[in-house]
């Protein structure tokens, strides 16, 4: 175990049951919507096979019926000690752009259109009754990730000034990937700052609205954020617990924008409170089994689940939708699937005292200890 693995485990809230909570970033957002609209981009020169983005790009979409059903039957057949079921904590995007609107208003202007909107224009609305099945059987329990994953302006701007790339990816009805000659980060990362007063009035306006979204479309209020990408200023994090989000996702070293260019560092730990009652939570372990590099396979999860309940810490662990879902290649959710139930069924044989519970109950949890 190295000294800075070792270092960032020490300081925060323990605690001698071993918990188990799994988050799963990005559902709800179109990222790709085809594998031809990813093979003209790329036949064009765009870049959506840099780096992690070909991951991305030829693996993530909008899960489908199939990729639900077999989530859900994975997640069923785990019970922990309390004979409740394994379950994930979705975090879900309320709305994707609405890219005729957008269109229709010569890019004057920008419109969304919520989520289950989307589901509609994908044909895919037969989801919507397996996203409130999933709640109702406490297996699948969404919280808000933004209402797009998608930095507004900074797309918007690139969009008004006609930059080729960013408009052959909104002509394939995409925004994934880093634009060469606009800015060096990705329109992927929502909450990211060039403009400190202006994009803070548009993220806070930004974050109302999605919460208010979020909450039409699942009948009820989120009380946990995970930003897109991390890159988040603190005056919108305080907005997300004006809206009532009692815990907020973090890095344990987190790099705060403060535009231009510049930014900040600030340490975090699981349990740290922030104002008007926060509580950050953060995550010590990566389950990623579509991507291919170090550190985020299953043998590496087991270590970093080992590691957290020797230093008597729950498991966060990080797993993204593209290992779940067969939109672009149904080979990758039965990969997932597979993968995700040896990682369950080992757990459960090395740790028989597992609790399976979501980020709000653990964070529940942290806030009444």
């Amino acid at each position: 175990m190295s000294f800075l693995k070792l270092l960032s485990n020490l300081p925060g809230w323990r605690t001698r049951r071993k918990i188990v909570v799994i988050e799963s970033d990005d559902w709800g957002s179109i990222r790709m919507p085809s594998l031809k609209a990813y093979n003209r981009l790329r036949d064009a020169g765009v870049s959506v096979d840099k780096g992690d983005n070909q991951r991305f790009n030829t693996l993530d979409t909008l899960a489908n019926k199939d990729d639900l059903e077999a989530l859900y039957d994975t997640l069923s057949s785990f019970k922990d000690k309390n004979s409740n079921p394994a379950v994930v904590t979705p975090m879900a995007l309320s709305a994707n752009p609405d890219f005729n609107k957008i269109e229709k208003d010569n890019f004057s202007n920008y419109h969304y259109q919520s989520f289950f909107e989307t589901l509609k224009d994908y044909q895919q609305e037969n989801t919507i009754a397996l996203w409130k099945q999933g709640y109702k059987n406490q297996i699948f329990v969404p919280e808000f990730h933004g209402r797009e994953h998608l930095n507004v302006r900074l797309w918007m701007k690139a969009l008004q000034e006609k930059d080729k790339d960013t408009l052959a990816a909104f002509q394939n009805r995409c925004w994934g990937f880093k634009p060469k000659n606009h800015t060096g980060m990705s329109f992927q990362a929502a909450f990211y700052i060039q403009e400190m007063q202006k994009d803070i009035a548009s993220q806070k306006q930004i974050i109302e609205d999605g919460v208010k979204l979020f909450e039409r479309l699942h009948d009820r209020k989120p009380k946990f954020f995970v930003p897109p990408n991390a890159s988040i200023h603190q005056d919108s994090i305080n907005e997300a617990v004006n809206n009532g989000m009692k815990y907020v996702s973090s890095p344990k070293i987190h790099t705060e924008p403060l535009g231009r260019g510049k930014s900040t560092k600030h340490f975090r730990y699981i349990g740290k409170k922030g104002k008007n009652g926060l509580i950050y939570i953060t995550r010590n372990c990566f389950f990623e089994p579509s991507y291919q590099g170090k550190g985020h396979s299953l043998e590496d999860c087991l270590s970093h689940v080992d590691t957290a309940f020797k230093f008597r810490k729950p498991a966060v662990i990080s797993s993204h939708r593209v290992n779940y879902v067969g939109g672009l290649n149904d080979k990758n959710r039965i990969a997932g699937n597979k993968a995700l139930k040896e990682l369950l069924k080992q757990m459960l044989s090395h740790w028989p005292d597992v609790e399976f519970m979501t980020s709000v109950e653990l964070g529940d949890i942290i806030r009444n200890d």
